[in-house]
């Protein structure tokens, strides 16, 4: 983490006080100097740099420089949180470095290069990055091969570049430089794929190394990431080093053949490492303040140890922690790890470790942690890696909503929440369930006469939640008092309907309407007659409010006509009895279907003969005033009634309600003789009833009998006279 200055304290204390990031990559305004980046950013534990230099200049390696910028995308998606962002966007017309020129197989143009000698403390070298351009989706495969490179030099490196260099900016498990025609979505901008050929025949294969998820945050932030189209997922550059020797390292980024299209690549923070633990960071907050911040009550950091490069994966590396600042273990922050040492087991290669800031309710103000690792390197140096955390107090947030006064329950009262303090957005929460974010207000209409309570709770960004209460007197004076009805007749226009109100302010004026809501007034007055059943609407208005309420006209009740016939099948000559179950009608008109039809007054029972064979349709209609209704019944005479049953062939007689007992459910039979008998020829059950059922027991009372098959025979007789004789098996199932 960066060494904050009294200027970093600043801006933290105001990123705390609310300020929150969007989903964009931001970038420090001025930009800083190449020796800044290398020093403050980009070094981790066990480098010591000197001798830095940019664009082969050291007087320009202390001057901020446009290409050279450091980026914050805490809280987005990007996959390194901070860093500094190298781009070729500056104005540097050639840089005719001949590195750059080997590996681009053309001509580099504008862009940086950050030189610079260091000493390590350890025998390896290790850093992450993530190139991305906008020469994407136009220009992959042409002669655009933007490119970058990171060129080591040293005792023991014996390269193909200037001072025997090597590049170590290559795609993972080959030699091939990182660039516009080696890494990309697989798919040539153009119909011509030759450059990409040229530049790594397996070019396509490199796609696992392209991603787009980027875009969206890249559109999102200032130029030149605003035109980004594509890059690179986490990359690692690694280097085997000799112990004490001094090295030479060349970070260098350039367009390709003309200065448009910029490209950039991304150095993490304190990724510039050398044999010793790194730490690393996650304040683990949804508040978007920086990384470094932990507030009381609301977040829980993390803290990362790596395992250093070059150790052994099965070696336990055993560390211990020291702790400065003001924030103190086990009062301010819960005890890290036991011992205070950090254990890397065989096989672990990050240990995640949560810092727990302990919420004790006082008001301390801003409290420092730095939290310190030692490593002992292959080398034998003594290296300490560092972070350092900043452990706040819960903001005192205050919640504010408006009160009002009303005079009409029609009207909506508008309603204003407003939170200060605490981490915006805030997110409020109304008595009717409705949900809105900073500036919330609301137009109310859910309210009662008198006095109305309305609770409102913010809750800011962080979780904490803050509750106030809104006033709304309702004072409405006029009302309806009454509704009446007067019932039309069934069909008939001679309902009424009245209506009458009080507690006016000036004149009132009356309105009815309907029937139906969205007819148009048809009554000026308290009372309307002359009308058909329906909904009627009525109001009130005065110089103040408008009241509404609504009634239902009704009628008297329509006539039902329903009749039972008894019985509606049969042989002729078939005698058929009618029941008169209908209501609210005063004429009755049956239609018995077979020429005979009657005219009664009453609910009184009819019967009738029907003498030939065929379907006949039997009406009822009834009248009450102007309105009828009309039943019918379908009389089936027939001279053959055709015998019928099932021979089922398997049965459960579990209890389950299904399927239990084994019928031949017959129809239309007069008689039935049937006997069942078990594979010895023992008869388990036998009836003369037409609606025999064998229950699985022995004469259905005994004994259960055991899964298995049964022969069974019976003799039927329909109602015709004609017998049949039919034989079977059946199987008996219980489970």
């Amino acid at each position: 983490m960066k060494n904050w200055t009294y200027k970093g304290l600043l801006l933290v204390l105001c990123l705390i006080a609310g300020t929150v990031n969007s989903q964009q990559i931001t970038t420090t305004t001025p930009n800083i100097t190449p020796v800044q980046a290398v020093e403050d950013i980009l070094l981790g534990a066990g480098i010591n740099a000197f001798n830095i230099t940019y664009n082969t200049s050291a007087a320009d390696a202390n001057v901020a420089q446009q290409t050279v910028q450091e980026f914050d995308a805490i809280g987005t998606t990007f996959p390194i949180e901070e860093g500094v962002l190298m781009h070729t966007d500056g104005p540097t017309a050639n840089l005719n470095d001949p590195d750059l020129n080997t590996i681009t197989g053309g001509s580099a143009t504008n862009g940086a290069i950050i030189e610079f000698d260091f000493v390590p403390t350890g025998d390896t070298l290790s850093f992450n990055y993530i190139f991305a351009s906008t020469e994407y989706t136009s220009f992959t495969c042409s002669n655009y091969n933007d490119v970058f490179g990171f060129f080591i030099s040293g005792p023991g490196i014996n390269g193909p570049f200037t001072n025997n260099a090597e590049n170590i900016a290559t795609i993972p498990g080959t030699t091939v430089p990182v660039a516009i025609n080696t890494v990309n979505s697989g798919s040539a901008s153009g119909p011509d794929e030759t450059p990409c050929d040229n530049a790594d025949p397996n070019w396509q294969a490199n796609s696992v190394f392209f991603t787009t998820s980027y875009n969206t945050l890249f559109s999102n932030s200032a130029a030149p990431m605003s035109g980004f189209n594509g890059g690179t997922v986490v990359l690692p550059a690694n280097a085997t080093l000799s112990c004490g020797d001094t090295f030479h390292i060349k970070l260098a980024i350039a367009n390709d053949f003309d200065s448009g299209l910029d490209s950039g690549v991304f150095l993490e923070a304190k990724s510039f490492t050398s044999n010793a633990i790194q730490i690393g960071s996650d304040a683990g907050s949804s508040v978007n303040v920086l990384d470094s911040i932990l507030i009381e009550g609301c977040s829980e950091g993390v803290l990362t140890f790596i395992r250093p490069d070059g150790v052994d994966i099965n070696d336990t590396i055993s560390a211990p922690l020291t702790f400065s600042g003001s924030a103190t273990q086990g009062s301010d922050f819960d005890q890290l790890v036991p011992g205070d040492s950090v254990v890397l087991l065989p096989g672990v290669d990050t240990l995640f470790v949560p810092i727990d800031p302990i919420a004790d309710g006082n008001n301390e103000g801003l409290e420092d942690l730095t939290i310190s690792v030692m490593t002992i390197t292959d080398c034998g140096d003594t290296v300490y890696s560092d972070i350092t955390f900043y452990i706040d107090d819960e903001p005192y947030s205050t919640l504010n909503v408006n009160d009002t006064t009303l005079y009409c329950l029609m009207d909506s009262a508008y309603l204003y929440a407003e939170t200060t303090g605490g981490f915006a957005p805030y997110e409020y929460q109304w008595s009717d369930g409705t949900t809105g974010y900073t500036g919330q207000d609301i137009w109310y209409s859910d309210l009662e006469q008198g006095t109305n309570e309305i609770v409102v709770e913010s809750t800011d960004d962080c979780g904490f939640t803050y509750l106030d209460t809104a006033t709304v007197e309702m004072d409405q004076t006029l009302a309806i008092d009454t509704l009446i009805q007067y019932m039309a007749s069934c069909g008939e226009s001679d309902g009424a309907v009245s209506g009458q109100g009080s507690g006016f302010t000036g004149t009132p004026a009356y309105e009815w309407s309907g029937p139906g809501p969205n007819n148009p007034a048809n009554e000026d007055a308290t009372v309307w007659d002359e009308l058909s059943a329906g909904w009627y609407y009525f109001s009130i208005e005065d110089d103040v409010c408008k009241v509404n309420d609504s009634i239902l006209l009704e009628e008297e009740p329509p006539p039902n006509a329903d009749f039972t016939a008894d019985p509606t099948l049969g042989a002729p000559p078939l005698t058929v009895n009618f029941t008169n179950e209908s209501d609210n009608a005063d004429t009755y008109d049956w239609n018995f279907g077979n020429g005979d039809s009657i005219s009664v007054n009453d609910l009184s029972d009819q019967s009738t003969v029907y003498e030939e064979e065929g379907t006949y349709t039997v009406t009822l209609l009834i009248t009450q005033g102007s309105c009828t209704n009309e039943a019918t019944e379908e009389i089936v005479v027939i001279l053959d009634f055709p015998l019928e049953y099932d021979m089922p062939n398997v049965f459960t007689p579990n209890n389950d309600g299904s399927n239990d007992e084994f019928t031949l459910n017959t129809k239309n039979a007069e008689s039935l003789e049937i006997v069942i008998l078990n594979r010895w020829g023992n008869v388990v059950f036998e009836s003369s009833d037409v609606d025999a059922a064998w229950n699985g027991r022995v004469k259905n009372s005994g004994a259960d009998c055991g899964d298995g098959t049964y022969f069974y025979k019976f003799t039927i007789t329909g109602d015709d006279g004609k017998e049949i004789e039919e034989h079977g098996f059946v199987q008996l199932v219980r489970e």
